[in-house]
């Protein structure tokens, strides 16, 4: 499929500004990947990964699972592989496990939070890109994947994955338990060195794996749905985003999390070995977990927000098919991952 789902403009919670036929108006188009292991984990996944590039055609790419080996740099291999196809990126990871692939060439790559361990990677690539007379910073994350505490609803662990005799059904113990990883405080670090770009007047576009749900998708209307056992689940990670004033594409376009949920984790991808896909094999473990998030300004409008991936989902250990209204962009050829992505749209206005 070329180009993207045409779907309605839900415009909110931005000033509103007209975009006529006299002004320069760029369309930019982004998209968002967990590479599972740089697609080595499916057969013909590397592949995959420029064949879902090459369809989607985005002109930012946060790319996560990257795995600089030997002599071999992945995003050059990327941006090689995509120029035989006729198409020009540049790409970015600061040999770390994100980065960000632009059609824009970046002025400048950073990484604004560093772990104190360092024996960890470093989970942020920044990548300020030129747009006409407006500047982008574009922020590639990958948090921490430890302490995956949406499954202590669903009776698991989410350090060991082991079944634990019942299911935790407080919500603040869950929480507790959540913030031993260090996503919080790599979002509470971005969100530092993002006031000060916004500061400057620049866009703010953000996409990654979050490794977390949103507290979007895990209140009243869904609490006793997907093995949620009752619970209200205010999730840190899009709580101090939402908080900051970023939205979430996906829930901007598509609020209801009951008949558009959006699931990006487990994918139900029928290229892969179901044993690598299942995690609860007697649980709804389906979550959204991946996200692009923008900072609302005149300059930015949000025009869509769509799935990338295969509509399946892992349901109870089992592959089944999509029973929601979520519109998907599905791959001509092999899908590389564990996980589904998101592609949005928006309008930059150039004065």
């Amino acid at each position: 499929m070329k180009g993207i789902i045409s779907l309605a403009i839900i415009f909110s919670m931005l000033p509103f500004f007209a975009y006529s036929a006299t002004e320069k108006n760029d369309t930019l188009k982004v998209l968002q990947l967990n590479l599972w292991g740089q697609g080595e984990t499916v057969p013909n996944g590397v592949k995959g990964i420029v064949d879902i590039i090459d369809q989607t055609d985005p002109d930012i790419a946060f790319l996560c699972e990257i795995f600089s080996q030997k002599e071999k740099h992945f995003m050059d291999y990327l941006t090689s592989e995509l120029k035989k196809r006729g198409k020009q990126y540049y790409g970015e990871n600061l040999k770390q496990t994100m980065g960000v692939l632009s059609k824009i060439k970046m002025d400048e790559v950073s990484s604004c939070f560093t772990l104190e361990d360092k024996s960890r990677p470093n989970p942020v690539c920044k990548a300020t890109i030129s747009l006409g007379s407006k500047k982008l910073i574009a922020y590639s994350v990958h948090w921490d994947w430890t302490h995956y505490e949406c499954y202590l609803p669903r009776g698991y662990s989410g350090t060991t994955w082991k079944k634990l005799p019942e299911p935790v059904y407080d919500a603040d113990s869950i929480l507790a338990a959540n913030r031993i990883s260090f996503r919080d405080e790599g979002v509470k670090a971005l969100l530092e060195d993002a006031g000060k770009e916004i500061k400057k007047g620049n866009l703010i576009i953000l996409g990654g794996d979050f490794n977390e749900p949103s507290h979007l998708d895990w209140q009243q209307d869904t609490k006793d749905m997907r093995d949620h056992n009752g619970l209200v689940i205010n999730w840190d990670c899009s709580v101090l985003l939402y908080e900051a004033g970023f939205k979430d594409v996906y829930r901007e376009k598509y609020p209801d999390a009951v008949t558009y949920p959006g699931f990006t984790f487990p994918a139900g991808n029928k290229d892969a070995d179901l044993n690598k896909l299942v995690w609860l094999p007697d649980m709804d473990e389906r979550d959204r977990i991946d996200f692009i998030y923008y900072y609302p300004d005149p300059s930015l409008r949000l025009e869509n927000a769509v799935i990338v991936g295969p509509s399946q989902n892992i349901l109870k250990g089992e592959i089944v098919e999509n029973d929601s209204e979520d519109q998907f962009i599905k791959p001509a050829g092999i899908w590389p991952s564990d996980h589904k992505g998101v592609f949005s749209t928006f309008l930059i206005k150039n004065n």
